[in-house]
């Protein structure tokens, strides 16, 4: 069911990205170029499918959250390409072909990161849900995107390379760097649904903060188990770059483990919700079994 459910979510959510980038002049070509080899390029569209489900568990249409899903796959390529740059992670390789800096230049990622941040809020700004929904839709991306979320995530990653942390400091930057944006993406999606309770939201906040650190999880087990043709990306650069990771703190098995833990985490916070939710239940599963 979730492979029917991927490919459904995430045509629509491309079919929505596809019609953005065209440049409204000659001189911008080459930016909007840079931001559609950005975005288009791939990926899971994790986030994305994530606002859907939640969505779709609370009793909304996908049409009621193509904005936001879109807003959040928007920030989630901007954070990808300034992660890749010389100055952050130094990466060369994104799914499968050359990082934006390098099949551009640098000054033109730099610019089409920024592009696609800002067009991420203009995106949410026209969404078809009430002026007050807008708003707080709003603050929640920007939230989760900014020193408080992701961005802060980053700069606590790049102050641990090479450093002894423990797994509270672990779980700390990776809730901010990675599960920042994927518990927005939940929220986001049970926001435009119109129809969420506080207990709801409650709820989702739990499975969402289960999900994003699994997520992280996942990928520091990916990154010692797979290669570089199944991830897309170089495959052990985090043991490279001496980053502080689970496996390398908890241990391969015990890494594994906390995934699933963090899964049956997920799984458990959706008691009280109907068949409408089986597609976060399967979302949750397939976060932990990805092999990229």
């Amino acid at each position: 069911m979730i492979k029917d459910y991927q490919a459904r979510s995430q045509a629509r959510v491309d079919a929505m990205l596809d019609t953005l980038f065209v440049s409204p002049r000659p001189e911008l070509d080459r930016l909007y170029e840079a931001m559609r080899y950005s975005v288009m390029g791939g990926g899971k569209r994790v986030r994305p499918l994530l606002v859907y489900a939640a969505c779709e568990a609370l009793g909304g249409e996908p049409s009621q959250a193509d904005n936001a899903a879109c807003a959040v796959e928007l920030i989630h390529a901007y954070s990808l390409v300034h992660d890749d740059l010389p100055a952050m992670d130094d990466d060369d390789l994104r799914r499968g072909r050359p990082t934006t800096h390098k099949a551009y230049d640098e000054a033109c990622a730099i610019l089409a990161g920024d592009a696609l941040q800002t067009f991420a809020v203009e995106i949410l700004t026209n969404a078809p849900q009430t002026a007050e929904t807008r708003l707080e839709m709003l603050n929640v991306l920007a939230q989760a995107s900014g020193p408080a979320g992701m961005v802060g995530g980053q700069a606590i990653d790049l102050e641990s390379v090479g450093r002894q942390i423990d797994q509270t400091a672990l779980e700390i930057m990776h809730r901010h760097k990675t599960g920042a944006l994927i518990e927005a993406s939940v929220r986001l999606g049970a926001l435009a649904s119109g129809k969420a309770t506080l207990e709801q939201l409650d709820a989702l906040s739990h499975y969402a903060r289960a999900v994003g650190l699994a997520f992280q999880v996942q990928d520091d087990v990916l990154d010692v188990e797979s290669d570089t043709a199944t991830l897309g990306k170089r495959q052990g650069a985090d043991v490279a770059r001496d980053k502080p990771t689970y496996p390398a703190l908890l241990g391969l098995d015990e890494a594994k483990h906390y995934a699933q833990l963090l899964c049956e985490q997920a799984q458990q916070a959706l008691q009280h919700f109907g068949e409408s939710a089986e597609p976060l239940r399967a979302l949750a599963l397939y976060i932990v079994q990805r092999r990229h």
